[in-house]
């Protein structure tokens, strides 16, 4: 048998039983003669589940993209020619997997299905467990028990454990049948082994009067390993979120306007290029477009990562995801939603959580050292034994016994159970992960970049006040609260609660006016009101019979943000700032945050391409932002932090959340990712020792039931009271070093 790639803990989720059930050809679209499909691939788990079925699909004639994204399970297959979509399916399930077109109506529960059916086997494997264990103890201590009695005890344990273990251990039985039917190994055979030859032989014992029995160990063993699948599998359903966010965001509607100027509701994936659409004030641009007519000022925040806005007239280009701020223009789409900045996003995205996907875990390659030696070992007790003169029963009880001595909780659990308590500790201190590989990543990364608006600093313009009289904020306030504008929100929450000036008008990309006790007044630019100055971040106020006053606005840096680049370098790494900012901006906010290296007007491509280049140099980076512009590189980055206000396809592609207004999190969570990965590496190294004394112990016959029982609980109580010190205490710091 040739070993199934490392990493693949869930095998193949498949069976012969899996065949193309629908034509998949209406599911199939069709643009400049390039056929694409998009399909969910199930029993997919590893990196080398991966490069088999795009391997598979690329000797494929006419095949030009096959990109499976093992994170939400979605394959994007492109193709030109005769190719039929009924032969790519067959192909991919031909390997062993499950693959069906994608509906988007179901997507959200397959995602869940598979966390669903663990858990109901996990919760079966531990009703049967504390059942079997009352059994035992009554066996183990009764050491003057009647036979009669053992006997029975015997079939209750087993009337018990049967039925419960053919139940739960369904996963790693249907897991390493797939695999056996191709020739293959995976970690769930020597599970399904261990497992089903210590009924065989427990269930023996019993028909035949034996002293001794298995069915602990084996529902135990299960109990075990169900509760790491299961931790996993719902710390990884999370990368589900970020594709459907972004999704919503292609799905947006927007006002066409017909030949005759009828406007008309539509769908933003039914916008055409050429098509005429009425953006109104506050509304979001579904495509890039060109205006057409109207003066409005747009909001980029989330696309570029400008905090001022920016002047919209007639000829200039908005990309999708810009948000027209006060008044209603009309524009013309350049592009269809699919060829949008957004969309651009989406498949850099997709193609940075395909990458994190791939990424191998301590655990991962424990797997592949573990399941060649787990059988090597039994075998050879196995015959050693025949050779010695032993009869068949007792060599196999020898097998077996190696099988579940050595058992896998220890290691299913060391990972997975530091994983959990580091979240909680996380969780206590306002930071929340997203993903089960996220702290092993975490501690590993050498340069941090950070975005500015709304990262680095809080994202929102504040007033300085200075130079303005109170009299002029409450005077200027009244025409604020009547403007979406940032600027003359910071004017509003400065002066709080208050009145609204009288006749508010809005002039597109200028400013407001209205009256104030009579009086006419304006707010907005300098040209607006007649003042001799500059624009910038600054707003002009002007009513009759006063001379025009400047209010300036700056955004400013997060608490202690200049405490936490100095500790981040404490702790070894660089740091870098990259932002789509204007460079003057960026310029200010790096020196204020004390960090050397910086870029501004950085595109989300740009970003992308930036940390694309740090990797090619082996460089592990660390991403912190939080804008639509940041998502790409949040999702392509080694790993990836978002603060709490960020927006939420940030947050979702990114592998941890922190709360607050604070950067203090930042240096905080690699610490304690830092101390996690040592107690990671601590609790294999303890399994390998583990089973260097079990082992032999296991081979020379002097384990009885009792004793590999004890010891196999034993090894995983020393793995659980290990991870758990993760928790004692409050400050990771001090353990920051590697």
């Amino acid at each position: 048998m040739t070993a199934l790639a490392p990493g693949c803990p869930s095998g193949l989720a498949t069976t012969s039983a899996d065949t193309v059930t629908q034509d998949p050809a209406a599911f199939v679209t069709e643009a400049s003669g390039k056929r694409s499909l998009d399909l969910m691939i199930r029993g997919a788990s590893c990196a080398g589940c991966i490069s088999k079925i795009e391997t598979a699909l690329m000797r494929l004639s006419g095949m030009h993209v096959a990109r499976l994204n093992l994170s939400t399970g979605r394959m994007r297959i492109e193709w030109t020619g005769g190719l039929a979509a009924r032969r790519i399916v067959e192909t991919i399930v031909g390997l062993g997997y499950g693959a069906a077109p994608v509906d988007p109506g179901q997507t959200d529960s397959a995602a869940t299905r598979p966390e669903k059916k663990l858990l109901i086997a996990l919760t079966v494997a531990g009703i049967a467990t504390a059942g079997v264990m009352l059994m035992s103890e009554a066996l183990w201590f009764g050491t003057d028990l009647p036979a009669e009695t053992r006997t029975q005890l015997h079939w209750l344990s087993a009337m018990i454990s049967i039925p419960a273990t053919l139940f739960s251990g369904r996963v790693f039985f249907e897991s390493a049948l797939a695999a056996i039917r191709r020739w293959q190994l995976n970690m769930d055979v020597p599970i399904s082994l261990a497992v089903l030859l210590a009924l065989a032989l427990s269930l023996h014992a019993t028909i035949t009067g034996g002293a001794h029995t298995y069915f602990d160990a084996s529902v135990m063993l299960l109990l075990f390993l169900l509760t790491g699948r299961y931790l996993d599998a719902r710390l990884r359903r999370q990368a589900y979120a970020a594709a459907n966010a972004l999704a919503s965001l292609q799905t947006t509607s927007a006002t066409r306007l017909g030949a005759k100027g009828v406007a008309e509701a539509v769908r933003a994936s039914d916008i055409r290029p050429g098509d005429r659409l009425l953006i109104t004030a506050g509304e979001r641009l579904p495509v890039n477009a060109e205006v057409l007519r109207g003066e409005s000022e747009a909001d980029l925040r989330l696309v570029t990562g400008e905090v001022e806005p920016v002047r919209i007239f007639s000829g200039q280009t908005l990309y999708a995801g810009s948000v027209n701020l006060s008044a209603p223009i009309e524009v013309r789409a350049l592009a269809q939603a699919s060829q949008s900045l957004v969309a651009d996003i989406a498949r850099l995205l997709e193609a940075g959580e395909q990458k994190k996907s791939s990424y191998r875990r301590i655990a991962d390659k424990a797997v592949a050292a573990y399941v060649p030696q787990v059988h090597a070992m039994a075998a050879l007790g196995f015959v050693g034994w025949l050779i010695a003169g032993a009869a068949l029963p007792q060599a196999t009880f020898i097998a077996v016994t190696v099988l579940i001595i050595t058992c896998p909780c220890a290691i299913a659990l060391a990972a997975p159970l530091v994983q959990v308590v580091a979240a909680g500790r996380l969780f206590r201190e306002g930071a929340y992960l997203s993903s089960g590989d996220a702290l092993e990543r975490i501690a590993t990364v050498d340069h941090v970049i950070f975005d500015k608006t709304g990262t680095l600093t809080l994202g929102d313009p504040v007033l300085i006040q200075t130079g303005v009289s109170s009299d002029q904020l409450a005077a200027a306030a009244q025409l604020a609260r009547a403007s979406r504008h940032p600027f003359s929100r910071a004017i509003a929450r400065s002066a709080g609660a208050g009145p609204v000036a009288q006749g508010v008008q809005e002039h597109g990309g200028r400013g407001v006016s209205g009256f104030i006790d009579g009086r006419a007044a304006m707010l907005g630019r300098a040209e607006f009101v007649g003042a001799n100055g500059v624009d910038g971040a600054h707003l002009w106020f002007a009513i009759k019979g006063a001379a025009p006053v400047m209010f300036e606005f700056e955004d400013r840096l997060r608490p202690n943000a200049k405490a936490a680049v100095d500790e981040l370098r404490a702790m070894g790494l660089t740091v870098e700032l990259l932002s789509g900012d204007s460079p003057e901006r960026v310029e200010r906010a790096a020196a204020a945050a004390g960090i050397a290296e910086w870029r501004a007007s950085a595109t989300p491509q740009f970003k992308a391409e930036r940390l694309q280049q740090l990797e090619r140099a082996g460089t592990k980076v660390l991403m912190v932002g939080d804008g639509l512009n940041d998502a790409a590189a949040l999702a392509i980055a080694h790993a990836s932090l978002a603060p709490g206000g960020a927006v939420d396809v940030s947050r979702l592609a990114s592998d941890c959340v922190f709360s607050g207004e604070s950067l203090a999190s930042v240096p905080r969570i690699i610490a304690i990712a830092r101390k996690a990965r040592r107690r990671i590496r601590e609790n294999f190294a303890f399994a390998t020792v583990y089973n260097l004394v079990a082992i032999p112990i296991a081979l020379l016959g002097w384990a009885t039931p009792m004793v590999a029982a004890i010891a196999m609980s034993s090894s995983s109580a020393v793995v659980t009271l290990n991870a758990l010190r993760l928790s004692a205490g409050r400050k990771a710091a001090a353990e920051a070093s590697i």
